[in-house]
Parts: C-alpha cells; structure tokens; sequence
C-alpha cells in the first residue's frame, strides 16, 4: 500500500468509507426501502448498543419510517447540484458531505425530482452492494500477522476507542483504519453523524426508486489512501491522529465542512485548503491534492463514459470533488458538457 494520508485529511475521507462500512461503530445504519415502498427513501435501522457511561456521545436516532413522507415534504435542498448536458440528454453532479446532522438526511424537492429523473445512480462506492462490502470490511481488517503497535500508542488508541464508546470489535481493524474512524465520528457531540451521511441515503432511495447504483471506485482503491504495510509509517499515522483526537480540534474543521456543505457554500469549500488546518506542510499539500483532486479525472471520466452509452446518471460524491478548477463539473465541461448550477429555492446561502 502506498504512505497513507495525513489525519488532518483522513477526517474528511473517512467519514462515509469506514463508520458505514463496519456496522459495529454505527448503531444506526440506513436500511434499503422495501419494494413496497420504492418512492420512499431508506430509514436507518438501529442494532443493539453496547453499555454506554453518561458522557457518551448521542446515539444515532432511525428515522421512522411512517414520518417519511412528511419529512420529504419539509426536506430543504442541501448541499450543491449541477445540470450536466450534452447529446440531447442529462446527469447530474452533487456534492454530499459524509457526516450530517439527522434532519439533513432526507433530499428536497429540487434534489429529489434529479434522482428521479435520472435512470442511475453513481456513488463513490455503493456500500450497500454485498460485494463491495465485503471486500471493504476484508481490507479494513488487521492482517494476523501485523506487527503491534508501540505499547504507548496502542494505550492510546484504546483509551481513544473507549471516550468514543465504540463497539469492542474496532480493535479488530488497521490501525490507522481506527483512527480514520475515530476522527469520522469527533462531531457527534455536536450532532454531525456518519450515521445520518447524505451518500447511503441516496444509496437506499436510489434502491427504492429501482435504479441501479454504481460504483465510481473500488475498495481497494479507497484503502490504498488510507492505511500502509509499513510498520513505522503506521505508527506515524496513528499518533497524528491521536494528537488530533487528544486535543480535541479533530471534529472543529468537520463541521465546518458539513455547515458549508448544508449552505451550498461553493466558495467556502472551495477555499477548504486554507482553513482547514491540515495543510501545514508540503506533504500534507500534495496528500490533499491526492485525495480530493487526484481522483478527480477517473470519476469525471466514469460519469462521462456513462453519459456517452445514453445514460442519465446522478453522480454523488463529497462535495470537495466538485468545487475549484479540478473539481467535476470544470472537467466535464472541459470536455464539452454544458454545465450549470442548480440553484435551491429554499437555500439558506449559496455562493
């Protein structure tokens, strides 16, 4: 595996790969939408907790399903969509974010009639295909023969998992995969939720809607950025990451990020480098440009491909993918596509 990314940057990757990708560290997961129901989007589906202390962060809430259809009808458009077009007919790019509060779980009206007018729906990676599951939670585990980390840092990682008041089974995975958990869920005290993230949610209505869901990415593609072989260069990862988790600051930059996102704030996302507080150093640097912009190219070329066979596709994927001059839609636009902003009539503040 190639160096795994700086913590500061993990945050943002982490949140919808890992927290949803291993059951045990969410206990509300969003379920598909029975076939009965195809109109409907998904409701989480909550497991038995383990014994919690008082401090513990808030446990995610399900929806419950007989309050959707009001929900839908009082959803606020979130987050930043585009009209892609060419050929006679039309996709969509929409910026999600990974970790929500619960009453942005469902999509408004302008978001909503997208998804249904598009015939599938393309994702970072479609979590809630069997496949891709396995092969994500295969990867995030500790090999047997991994080498222990430095007693120090090993009782900091515990000490870490238990303030989180995660599930015993954490232990079970990379190192570094814990603390990109951990990180992913450092805003829940504030109500920012891997459980209530924006991509499984479309994920579960696009199910209900009986159209198919694709995968821009694979696993394993997604764990090369995250974790690494080399004993020294995990070590290294985890500590940064517990330094953040330590003081506190890791959950500050996510919900910013996740405010921004609600808002349509295109230009604060866009300026995400420079007040982020992860981009320090020139390997923190080029880290962000391999995570963010570097996938750029092969997702815009995925959705492009998808268009061109005839397909109308809706495209979700973290909104930093789609801002500043390597996001998505300037490089659809590059290669001919008419591109324009969706603007949300109930908007809070779009830029």
């Amino acid at each position: 595996m190639t160096s795994p990314l700086p913590a500061a940057l993990r945050r943002i990757f982490a949140a919808g790969l890992l927290a949803l990708a291993w059951p045990a560290l969410v206990p509300a997961q969003v379920a598909a939408p029975s076939p009965s129901s195809p109109a409907e989007p998904p409701a989480a589906t909550a497991q038995a907790p383990a014994p919690r202390s008082a401090d513990c962060p808030p446990l995610p809430r399900p929806l419950d399903p007989p309050t959707v259809p009001q929900g839908l009808r009082r959803a606020h458009d979130r987050g930043l969509l585009w009209r892609v077009e060419q050929g006679g007919h039309t996709s969509w790019l929409y910026g999600t974010v990974h970790a929500a509060r619960r009453d942005w779980m469902l999509p408004g009206s302008t978001v909503l009639a997208a998804v249904r007018a598009s015939d599938s729906v393309a994702l970072e990676l479609d979590l809630m295909d069997p496949a891709v599951m396995q092969a994500l939670q295969a990867a995030m585990r500790n090999p047997a023969d991994a080498p222990p980390l430095p007693p120090d840092l090993a009782r900091r990682l515990a000490a870490q998992r238990e303030a989180a008041c995660v599930d015993p089974s954490m232990a079970q995975l990379r190192p570094e995969v814990q603390v990109s958990s951990l990180l992913a869920l450092s805003a829940r005290r504030e109500g920012f939720d891997p459980a209530y993230g924006i991509d499984l949610v479309l994920d579960g209505l696009a199910r209900g809607l009986r159209k198919p869901v694709l995968s821009l990415e694979s696993p394993e593609q997604q764990m090369r950025l995250l974790a690494s072989d080399d004993p020294q260069e995990t070590a290294a990862d985890v500590a940064a990451g517990l330094a953040q988790l330590e003081s506190h600051a890791a959950g500050d930059a996510l919900a910013t990020l996740a405010t921004a996102w609600s808002d349509g704030r295109a230009a604060l996302l866009e300026t995400y480098p420079d007040w982020c507080g992860c981009m320090k150093t020139p390997a923190e640097r080029k880290a962000f440009d391999q995570v963010v912009a570097g996938r750029n190219p092969a997702m815009a070329s995925a959705i492009e491909a998808q268009h061109r066979a005839g397909h109308s596709v809706f495209a979700a994927v973290g909104a930093l993918h789609l801002v500043g001059p390597q996001g998505l839609p300037a490089l659809l636009a590059a290669q001919g596509f008419k591109v324009e902003r969706v603007p949300f009539p109930s908007a809070t503040s779009a830029d």
